[in-house]
């Protein structure tokens, strides 16, 4: 029994800091870190199709993520994406869109999938195409999530840091997360793991957003175009990071607008991946 469509709401995701776990499983495989997420995200509409296509933005896209958990489910189907959110910039679009793809195909095709195994399959799909490590997990959960241990819900630990916020973002390219990936991440994650550590010994705001501009600079990751922004929102008295992976950055409050940046704005998404009414 199928109904005629499904719609699903993913938040985006930006990641202040994060070290890489690789595994030969891709449900273990993962990472450590945290981020925020966002209200800003990605709306999904999945139909049964003769054949699997999408689309993300009215322009027809070939998202890998999204092909493998279709693949996963045993379905054909039209998927339609919606997004305000920069597309590879460090949001989590790809995540977001495998998320709510398998969050709405399962009620569209009646799969009789739980929470956690609709969120596994669309993790290891990321994994599988290279596209992310952590933002699937993330976005399931929503608020500021702290990724204790790697990998989908079977294997992971997740944590949060209680408090909500008033985000902006201001975008300056695009940066491809798989060539980061499949380059040598030791010195990346050896970062990664100092400053989770410096996290979770004092999980507030202000210590995600310390701990992430030391991130970018220890593990080598800040452009000059960045690093300009960051320096001119702390000159205000605000707080900002580079997400990772994109030539973005986003800060706490006002921050990017108080530096005279024509920054978008949202704040931080309280409930995570959800279905759609109706």
């Amino acid at each position: 029994m199928t109904d005629d469509s499904s719609r699903a709401f993913v938040p985006g995701h930006v990641t202040g800091f994060f070290s890489v776990h690789d595994a030969d499983d891709p449900e273990q495989t993962g990472s450590r870190g945290a981020g925020l997420t966002l209200s800003d995200g990605v709306t999904v509409e999945v139909e049964p199709a003769a054949e699997t296509s999408m689309q993300l933005n009215d322009e027809s896209a070939a998202v890998e993520a999204v092909t493998r958990v279709l693949s996963a489910l045993d379905v054909e189907a039209r998927v339609t994406a919606t997004t305000d959110l920069p597309v590879g910039a460090g949001f989590g679009v790809s995540g977001a869109t495998a998320l709510g793809t398998a969050l709405a195909a399962n009620r569209v095709f009646d799969c009789g999938r739980s929470e956690n195994e609709l969120t596994t399959i669309a993790h290891a799909a990321e994994v599988e195409a290279g596209t992310g490590l952590g933002d699937v997990v993330a976005q399931a959960r929503g608020g500021v999530p702290i990724r204790l241990d790697p990998g989908a819900p079977e294997y992971n630990r997740l944590d949060g840091v209680p408090g909500r916020t008033r985000v902006e973002y201001l975008t300056l390219g695009e940066r491809s997360t798989s060539a980061v990936l499949s380059g040598d991440t030791d010195r990346l994650s050896k970062v990664g793991v100092d400053r989770l550590v410096e996290l979770v010994e004092e999980p507030t705001l202000p210590t995600l957003m310390e701990s992430s501009r030391e991130f970018a600079r220890e593990a080598d990751l800040l452009t000059p175009e960045v690093e300009s922004v960051l320096a001119d929102v702390r000159e205000e008295g605000g707080e900002a990071a580079m997400a990772m992976l994109g030539e973005t950055v986003f800060a706490l409050g006002n921050g990017l607008s108080r530096a005279g940046y024509d920054a978008e704005t949202c704040e931080t998404h309280p409930a995570g991946a959800t279905l759609r009414m109706g």
